[in-house]
């Protein structure tokens, strides 16, 4: 029996629906997301490249080590890749792992971060959770991260849902 194509309509219809759902899906999410607030203590440690292409590149390199308050009580490492003076141009990507816990529910997940450095100020700056990077009572977690940086003391501000 010949295997019979959807009529363009009914394509069409599928489609919207299902930009409907999604959309709906979405805005039910950021209906239901929450928010902690907190600060951070931060240690960035200089690291040396370890092989010949990333000598050449000359990027730097940081390992680093944070320690979250308030109601994410947590710890985290990760490392950074940086490149440009670092004071008025550049960028930045990072990877830390935080393992602790967030509103009382334990478990880890990562962050991933990137930000443009122009005039000396952060442009496009974005801090995401991982995707299914949550374990334990953290499974599932998705969620934004903005850091503020007000007299030297770091703050955040973590935006997430939780299924």
């Amino acid at each position: 029996m010949p295997i019979r194509m959807p009529s363009t309509s009914f394509i069409r219809h599928a489609a919207l629906g299902a930009a409907l759902v999604f959309s709906h899906a979405a805005w039910a999410a950021k209906e239901s997301s929450m928010n902690a607030h907190g600060r951070f203590d931060v240690k960035v440690t200089p690291q040396q490249p370890d092989n010949d292409p990333a000598k050449a590149a000359g990027l730097g390199r940081l390992a680093l080590h944070k320690t979250y308050h308030g109601p994410l009580e947590a710890v985290a490492d990760g490392e950074m890749l940086a490149y440009g003076d670092g004071k008025d141009a550049g960028a930045y990507v990072a990877i830390e792992k935080v393992t602790g816990t967030l509103d009382g529910r334990k478990g880890s997940f990562a962050l991933m971060h990137r930000s443009g450095l122009r005039g000396g100020k952060p442009e496009n700056w974005s801090v995401t959770v991982v995707p299914e990077s949550g374990t334990d009572e953290l499974k599932g977690l998705e969620g934004e991260l903005v850091i503020t940086i007000e007299g030297g003391v770091h703050h955040y501000a973590l935006t997430y849902t939780l299924p």
